[in-house]
């Protein structure tokens, strides 16, 4: 049983630190009696997942007699503690903030396995008072009418809650990492060593460029203002790890672009991608004359670190792109220094755009 349970469920990192599996069969019993045979009776604490009411509204770490908080609490603390992320201004509030959105991430991450909490997702969004529409539902959830109303009645943060929030953990961690870097956290009387910020389960939450374009489309066809549009798909985006370098260009593609005319949500993105694509264009040309770079060589290296997503100092090739001046001139390193984080700067605003043959060119 412990074998055909590790073969099907395997493990992959924080993002997936355990499956669901779904047997027909009574098993609970043997799966306890295997675990404990496989290891001691405390074993099936470690190996098997707590149960949806205790992720829900908390329980009792067995082998640490931590009390951990559910779900619940820790949205209900959010709500009270930072009801607005402007208010996080502090250093104080920032650490705190940053702690208490991380346990909702773990606890999150965990729910999403549960058929119970992706009831509780769906239902938010589901018109009450269409009855239509509630019949659908119940057939496709399998739950009644009275289930229905009593999970429209627990409150849980809107997407657009979540992405104030993922936004804000993700500028208090590039602000951190600005801070580190200049040493200014010498001076500090908040010690940041106990706070870990979870990036792999942000992550499970990212929003992909395409569903930025595609809802660029939905929501041009509902407002008249694009300045709201421009509201909204910030928010958006800077709730995103990946696409939050890309901001600027996707703002350019609004504010250049009549978006009117798009049929679908395929030409909406097919145009985007020809935009993006002579915006890169232009920005390495302006990049190369600003820093006066060596061309063939520095189009070579910014073509290998767009194939790769990534710069890197490693090598050659950095040293070759640079202007003419003496590595043994004191203000040599500070210039590459500089040259580099702009090419990094680059990559990470235009990786994932283009095909090979436009970034070969």
């Amino acid at each position: 049983m412990i074998q055909a349970f590790s073969r099907t469920n395997r493990i992959y990192n924080s993002t997936k630190s355990f499956g669901n599996i779904v047997t027909f069969r009574d098993l609970e019993k043997a799966t306890i009696d295997a675990i404990t045979l496989f290891g001691k009776s405390s074993t099936k604490n470690v190996i098997l997942e707590k149960s949806y009411e205790e992720y829900m509204n908390g329980f009792k770490d067995s082998a640490t007699g931590e009390d951990k908080k559910g779900y619940l609490k820790v949205i209900e603390e959010l709500k009270n503690r930072f009801p607005t992320v402007d208010n996080i201004v502090d250093e104080k509030d920032k650490k705190e903030f940053v702690k208490l959105f991380g346990e909702y991430l773990k606890v999150e991450n965990i729910l999403q396995n549960y058929d119970e909490f992706t009831k509780l997702k769906a239902v938010q969004k589901l018109d009450i008072e269409d009855k239509e529409a509630v019949k659908e539902f119940e057939k496709c959830y399998y739950i009644s009418e009275e289930e229905i109303r009593e999970l429209k009645e627990i409150e849980i943060p809107s997407e657009r809650e979540i992405q104030d929030y993922c936004s804000t953990y993700n500028d208090i961690r590039e602000w951190l990492r600005r801070e580190n870097e200049n040493k200014a956290k010498e001076n500090t009387t908040v010690d940041w060593s106990d706070v870990v910020f979870e990036v792999d389960l942000l992550k499970s939450q990212e929003i992909d460029l395409t569903y930025i374009l595609e809802l660029i489309f939905e929501k041009n066809k509902n407002l008249n203002s694009k300045e709201i549009l421009i509201e909204d798909v910030r928010r958006l985006i800077r709730a995103s790890i990946g696409n939050r370098a890309k901001e600027s260009l996707i703002i350019d593609f609004i504010n250049n672009t009549d978006l009117s005319r798009f049929e679908d949500k395929a030409s909406i993105i097919e145009a985007f991608f020809i935009f993006a694509k002579e915006e890169r264009v232009k920005e390495e040309e302006r990049l190369i004359e600003e820093e006066n770079l060596n061309s063939e060589v520095a189009k070579r290296y910014i073509s290998r670190s767009l194939r790769r997503e990534f710069a890197s100092e490693n090598g050659t090739e950095l040293n070759e792109l640079m202007p003419k001046m003496s590595p043994l001139n004191p203000n040599y390193l500070p210039k590459k220094k500089s040259i580099f984080e702009k090419i990094s700067a680059f990559v990470e605003k235009f990786k994932g755009i283009g095909d090979k043959s436009i970034i070969d060119n």
